[in-house]
C-alpha cells in the first residue's frame, strides 16, 4: 500500500452534494459556476468526515485522511474527545420548499435509542436513529431567509389561532391558555399531531382556508396558507402556527439546541452542526414521520430569540460560539475596507467560500477560493490569512 505524506498545511477540500426534494436547482450550482438549473434539486453541499457523504481531500477521503493520524491532524484535545472524526459537519443549504417539521435529540437519547434499534436489528426503513450523536446547529444567512424556528410563548400562540375563528381550534387555543407554559405546549401540540386522519384533514382546510382568508395580518398565516399547499391535510400546518416565524437578513443566525422543533423555508445558509444525522419528523414531509417519538425530544418551552447574534473578532471577522464542545463558526469579509484578515483556531478547520475570490495563506501554502469551493487545514495551522474581495465561513471546534 502507498504511503501518503502528512497534510501539513492548507489543502483543496471537495465536498459532496447532496439531492432532496425541497433543494434548488440553481442555488448551490449557480454559486459555484455550473451550468443551471440541474437535472436533480441540489439541497446541501456537505463538507466534513460523516460517512453518509464524506468530503475528499486530493482525490482521498478525507475521513481516511484523519484516520491515518488523527492527533496530529484533528489535535490531540479532539481526538482524544471525540475520536479519529472531525466532530462538526459543515453545509452550504439551499431550500427551494420547506423542510419537514422536526427537531434533534439531545447527545443522551441519541446513544440510547441508537443502540435500541441496533440491538433489535431495525432495517433501514424503520429507524429514526442513523448514529448515536447529537445534532444541534446553526445557520447564517447566506441570502434573505425563512425559517420556522423553536416554539411561540403559548399565550401569543393562542391569539393567533383565535384570531382565525376557526371552531375546531378551539381546544387547542383552551389548552394553550393554561398557566403552566410547558404543559400547555406538550398538550396542544400532542393533540394536534395526533387528531384521526379525517378530522385532522378537515381542521387543516378549514385553517388553511382563514390563514389565506386574512393574508397579511400575521406572518404565521401567509406560511401556514403556504404550507398548506404544499402539504394538504398535513397537522404540520397547525402546528406551524405555534412556532417563531423568522426572516433573517444576510449573516444573521439562528442557532436550533435539541429538541427544539423547526422547520427552514426558504433561502440559502451556511449551516454547522453536530456530525449527527438524527432527525424526528411530524410532519411536512414525504419522509419518514414518528409522531410519539418527536414527542419524547421536544423541548416543550417557548424559544423567545431563536435568533444568534455574532461577536466581533477583528475587523472583518465575526463569530458564533453556541454552548456546545463540537463547534464553533467564524465568518470573514475581505475587500477594499479590510483588505486583510486573519482567522485563527485550535483544531482542524473547514473553510468555505461563499462570494468574491480569496486567497488563504498558512504561512508556506497558498490556496484561491471562489463560491461554492472549500479548503481544509489541520490543527497544527494555527492562523490562516484570508485576502482579495469576498466572503468566507470557517467551522472549527472551539
Amino acid at each position: 500500500m502507498r504511503a501518503h505524506p502528512p497534510v501539513t498545511g492548507l489543502r483543496r477540500l471537495t465536498g459532496t452534494v447532496r439531492s432532496y426534494a425541497w433543494g434548488s436547482r440553481s442555488a448551490i450550482a449557480s454559486l459555484q459556476g455550473r451550468p443551471v438549473p440541474t437535472p436533480v434539486p441540489e439541497a446541501e453541499l456537505w463538507l466534513g468526515t460523516h460517512p453518509g457523504a464524506p468530503s475528499h481531500l486530493g482525490g482521498r477521503p478525507l475521513p481516511d485522511v484523519v484516520a491515518a493520524d488523527p492527533r496530529r491532524v484533528l489535535g490531540a484535545a479532539v481526538a482524544d474527545e471525540f475520536g479519529p472524526r472531525l466532530p462538526y459537519l459543515m453545509k452550504l443549504l439551499a431550500a427551494e420548499e420547506p423542510l419537514s417539521l422536526q427537531a434533534h435529540p439531545d447527545a443522551a437519547h441519541a446513544r440510547t435509542a441508537y443502540a435500541a434499534e441496533e440491538a433489535a436489528g431495525l432495517p433501514p426503513e424503520e429507524r429514526n436513529y442513523r448514529d448515536g450523536n447529537h445534532k444541534p446547529e446553526l445557520l447564517v444567512a447566506v441570502t434573505e431567509f425563512e425559517a420556522l424556528c423553536g416554539f411561540r410563548p403559548p399565550g401569543e400562540a393562542a391569539g393567533s389561532l383565535a384570531r382565525l375563528g376557526v371552531p375546531g381550534l378551539r381546544p387547542l387555543v383552551d389548552r394553550l391558555g393554561g398557566p403552566e407554559p410547558a404543559r400547555a405546549l406538550r398538550e396542544a401540540v400532542t393533540l394536534a399531531l395526533t387528531l384521526p386522519a379525517r378530522a385532522r384533514a378537515d381542521l387543516v382546510g378549514e385553517v388553511a382556508a382563514a390563514c389565506a382568508g386574512l393574508g397579511g395580518a400575521d406572518p404565521a398565516y401567509e406560511v401556514a396558507a403556504r404550507l398548506a399547499r404544499l402539504h394538504p391535510g398535513d397537522a404540520g400546518v397547525v402546528v406551524s402556527l405555534l412556532l417563531n416565524h423568522v426572516r433573517l437578513a444576510p449573516a444573521q443566525a439562528v442557532w436550533m439546541p435539541a429538541g427544539n422543533p423547526h422547520a427552514y423555508l426558504r433561502g440559502v445558509g451556511v449551516e454547522v452542526m453536530a456530525a449527527g444525522d438524527n432527525v424526528l419528523r411530524g410532519g411536512l414531509t414525504r419522509k419518514r414521520v414518528d409522531v410519539p417519538e418527536l414527542l419524547r425530544v421536544l423541548r416543550f418551552e417557548p424559544l423567545e430569540n431563536p435568533v444568534m447574534e455574532g461577536t466581533p473578532v477583528s475587523p472583518g471577522v465575526v463569530g458564533w460560539a453556541p454552548p456546545v464542545r463540537e463547534f464553533a463558526l467564524t465568518r470573514a469579509v475581505v475587500g477594499d475596507r479590510v483588505p486583510e484578515a486573519e482567522l485563527t483556531a485550535p483544531g482542524a478547520r473547514v473553510l468555505l467560500c461563499v462570494s468574491g475570490r480569496v486567497t488563504l495563506a498558512d504561512g508556506a501554502e497558498r490556496l484561491d477560493l471562489t463560491p461554492g469551493t472549500a479548503a481544509f487545514a489541520p490543527a497544527e495551522v494555527r492562523t490562516v490569512t484570508v485576502s482579495g474581495h469576498g466572503e468566507v465561513f470557517q467551522a472549527t471546534t472551539p
